[in-house]
């Protein structure tokens, strides 16, 4: 996914931060990448650290489409919710499938549907690389 990065943080006690701003929305995420890393476009990966469980960290989206925004003390990320054959959970977010971890099943009904997890700032990273 390609995403500007506007700066990259270090904060006492927390990891490399990256603010980043992505055509539906921004927030600031773990940055994987070079800490001294100059503003502009990247392509990168996207990761999250952080067991999903439904009705706690993982909700039906209130719209539809991908969505990333900073709420509270956490990373709002909307996509849409998908079920391999063979049981993996992913995230579709903006065309980039990102890996799941459930800490229990899903529902049966929310399979293909739009969710937002709120995942921790420092669970939820961006790791860069060249084409």
């Amino acid at each position: 996914m390609l995403i500007e990065l506007v700066k990259v943080a270090k904060f006492p006690g927390r990891p490399w931060l990256a603010n980043v701003q992505t055509s539906f929305g921004g927030a600031a995420v773990r940055w994987c990448g070079d800490q001294a890393a100059e503003p502009g476009e990247y392509r990168v990966e996207w990761t999250i650290d952080q067991d999903i469980v439904w009705g706690y960290n993982a909700k039906p989206a209130v719209g539809t489409g991908p969505g990333l925004r900073t709420g509270g003390h956490c990373v709002v990320v909307r996509g849409r919710l998908n079920l391999t054959e063979d049981g993996a959970t992913l995230l579709d977010f903006a065309g980039t499938k990102v890996l799941l971890d459930l800490a229990d099943p899903l529902p049966e009904d929310v399979a293909d549907t739009w969710v937002e997890l709120f995942i921790e700032h420092d669970k939820i990273s961006v790791c860069p690389y060249a084409l």
